[in-house]
C-alpha cells in the first residue's frame, strides 16, 4: 500500500492556487501574442523540494523540465496546448495517469481523482500566468477546454470536456470528496460538439499538427456525458 501511495504524493497538495508559488518561464514567445498566430504550449510542474509549481509558456512542451527520475517516475506533468480549429480557439490540456510505470498502475483510479480534483489549479495556473496574453485576448476565457486523460486502463483513458476557460479554472462549488467530477460532468453534458480540423490544407486551423507528441487519433465520441475515450499514449521522452 505504502508503495501505491508514493507516485500521488507528488501532486499538486491543496485545490487552492497561490500565485506566490508560482514561477512563469517565457521560451521564445511572446507573452502577448495571440497563440493563434504563434504555436503555444504549457507545460506545468512541481518541486517537491520548494513546494512551488513551474509553468514554461513556449511554442511546445519544455522537454528540460521533464528530465529526471522523479518526474519519470511520478508522472505528475500536465502539458497543454492551443489549438485553433475552424477559426476557434481550444485549450487541450493532457494529464498522464499511469502507464509505462507498475507503481502508476496500482493507483490509476486515485491519480485520475487527484487531477481531476486538482485541474481547476492547474488551469488558474495558465490563467495567471499567461495573463498578458488573456488582457490583450479576453475572448480566450471563453474557449473550450479538453481535458485528455491517458492510461491504459479504458475507464480512466478518456477525454473531457470541461466548459469555457473561465469557469474550468473557477474552484468547484460541489464542496464534496468527488473533486467536483459529477457536477462537472452533469453542467456540461454533450452539448459541446469534438472540434473536427478542416480535411484540407486551410488558414482557419492551427497549428496543422499537435505540439504534444501523444497519439494523434481522434478518440470515438461518446454521448452519454459529453467524454470520449482517449487514445493509448505515447509516453513523452
Amino acid at each position: 500500500m505504502n508503495q501505491a501511495i508514493v507516485p500521488v504524493a507528488r501532486l499538486f497538495g491543496p485545490a487552492i492556487f497561490e500565485a506566490t508559488k508560482l514561477k512563469v518561464l517565457f521560451l521564445g514567445v511572446d507573452e502577448k501574442k495571440h497563440p493563434g498566430k504563434l504555436p503555444r504550449a504549457y507545460t506545468l510542474t512541481h518541486s517537491d523540494i520548494t513546494a512551488k509549481l513551474t509553468l514554461a509558456i513556449s511554442q511546445t512542451i519544455n522537454n528540460s523540465q521533464l528530465q529526471g527520475w522523479a518526474n519519470r517516475i511520478y508522472r505528475d506533468e500536465v502539458v497543454a496546448e492551443w489549438k485553433k480549429v475552424k477559426g476557434n480557439m481550444f485549450l487541450h490540456v493532457h494529464c498522464h495517469i499511469n502507464g509505462g510505470n507498475f507503481l502508476l498502475d496500482l493507483c490509476a483510479r486515485l491519480r485520475y481523482f487527484i487531477f481531476s480534483k486538482e485541474l481547476p489549479v492547474v488551469l488558474k495556473a495558465f490563467v495567471h500566468g499567461d495573463g498578458n496574453l488573456l488582457k490583450h485576448y479576453p475572448e480566450l476565457q471563453e474557449s473550450l477546454v479538453w481535458v485528455y486523460f491517458h492510461s491504459n486502463v479504458p475507464e480512466f483513458n478518456r477525454v473531457e470536456c470541461w466548459g469555457p476557460l473561465v469557469e474550468a479554472a473557477a474552484p468547484s462549488s460541489s464542496g464534496g470528496d468527488d473533486g467536483g467530477d459529477g457536477e462537472k460532468q452533469e453542467m456540461f453534458g454533450s452539448k459541446w460538439e469534438w472540434p473536427q480540423p478542416c480535411r484540407d490544407d486551410c488558414n482557419c486551423c492551427f497549428p496543422p499538427m499537435s505540439l504534444i507528441p501523444w497519439s494523434p487519433k481522434h478518440p470515438n465520441k461518446n454521448e452519454e456525458h459529453g467524454t470520449q475515450a482517449a487514445p493509448n499514449p505515447n509516453i513523452i521522452e
